[in-house]
């Protein structure tokens, strides 16, 4: 773990990777230190709104081997018929049927958002059905496409650019500012994909 302060009232902790950056945001939630806002990201956490030497006082006090507490579950129901996914059945040496069994097998986790409102990072896809980016992003993407990009996975909350391969889409609202919070898929959140 390494930080670096950002600005006089803020801290970016550099940690191994997104799961460790969940955890440690977890963990200073979970203290209720004082501070403005936790952001976690694949490989960072920004502390906003606090002392940096106050900062590296409450990290002495983590350890990146801190399990994320497990969040609740959230069934995102997906009607398969991305235009990627033959792509992705072929990259994974299999048919659709099968890509379709191995994506609502999964049980991932929302790292952190980022990209646009509501958008989750999510973690769990194993390295062996790694997929890649499109060498050059859409111009528009759909709002409610569920997507898969190196080992992540993610739904498109809003029509927009993007460079993911799109294995299905979705009806879920992603986004609400009314809820509590907004996004559906906040970052601990556990992610299952049902077929609709």
């Amino acid at each position: 773990m390494r930080t670096r302060p950002a600005g006089p009232r803020a801290v970016l902790v550099e940690v191994t990777d997104a799961t460790s950056a969940l955890a440690l945001a977890t963990w200073v939630r979970a203290r209720d230190l004082p501070v403005v806002d936790v952001v976690p990201a694949a490989e960072t956490v920004l502390l906003d709104g606090v002392d940096p030497a106050v900062a590296e006082q409450w990290l002495a006090g983590w350890s990146p081997s801190t399990e994320v507490p497990a969040g609740g579950v959230v069934e995102v129901p997906v009607t398969y018929d991305g235009e990627d996914l033959s792509f992705v059945a072929e990259r994974w040496g299999t048919d659709v049927e099968e890509v379709v069994a191995r994506h609502t097998s999964l049980e991932l986790t929302s790292a952190f958002c980022g990209f646009a409102p509501g958008f989750a990072y999510l973690a769990g896809l194993p390295a062996e059905l790694a997929v890649p980016r499109l060498d050059s992003p859409r111009p528009r993407i759909a709002a409610g496409s569920v997507a898969i990009a190196d080992t992540w996975c993610g739904v498109y909350p809003t029509a927009s650019p993007g460079g993911w391969r799109i294995v299905g889409h979705t009806d879920a609202p992603l986004w609400d500012e009314r809820r509590d919070p907004p996004a559906l898929l906040a970052p601990g959140t556990r992610v299952r994909f049902v077929r609709a």
